[in-house]
């Protein structure tokens, strides 16, 4: 709901991989030279855990914005003028009238990008990151046998999904219960 376009395009608009290699390498350079000012010399390597989970995070970060700012538009102004003409607090109003339902509203888009973001955690393997696909690749170097071991991360991939969508089911479900067709 930003004014400024570049705040709302540029990060939805770069893909994840390459949020991801920035990150790693512009926190590289960014560093080295505020090291530089202090006298200090020679080439920083960041964490690539830390760059990976700061990429990631502001890749989906920023749809998730995009998923919530749907869901507070979903629900009528009315709510919150009625909640307050009962006599809510603008905090007691938000609290207990406004995000149950923009919870109800957004739960199924945050649980995708859930899902998106489970298999994008393969994305942090280029910069070293020892996961799931660094993992079977160096497997499969030494073994000259991809099949098995890009099957067998393809089945872990498949029962962490599997996993969180119950999980995510669950949480749709639960939040359902009292409103309409809920069954």
């Amino acid at each position: 709901m930003s004014r400024r376009r570049l705040l709302r395009t540029a990060v939805r608009g770069v893909p994840e991989l390459l949020v991801v290699l920035i990150v790693y390498f512009g926190a590289s350079a960014v560093i080295g030279r505020a090291a530089a000012l202090f006298g200090a010399t020679g080439f920083f390597e960041p964490n690539p855990f830390i760059a990976g989970v700061s990429a990631l995070s502001l890749t989906f970060g920023a749809y998730a914005t995009e998923v919530l700012r749907g869901a507070f538009l979903a629900v009528p102004p009315g709510q919150a003028e009625a909640a307050y003409t009962l006599g809510f607090s603008r905090m007691g109003a938000f609290r207990h009238v406004l995000l149950p339902q923009v919870w109800r509203a957004a739960l199924p888009g945050l649980g995708n990008l859930f899902l998106v973001l489970l298999k994008d955690t393969s994305l942090v393997s280029v910069v070293g990151l020892d996961e799931l696909m660094r993992k079977s690749a160096l497997a499969v170097s030494y073994t000259q046998q991809p099949f098995t071991f890009y099957l067998a991360a393809a089945f872990i991939y498949l029962a962490m999904t599997a996993v969180s969508v119950a999980g995510i089911q669950t949480l749709e479900r639960r939040g359902a219960r009292g409103t309409e067709g809920s069954g």
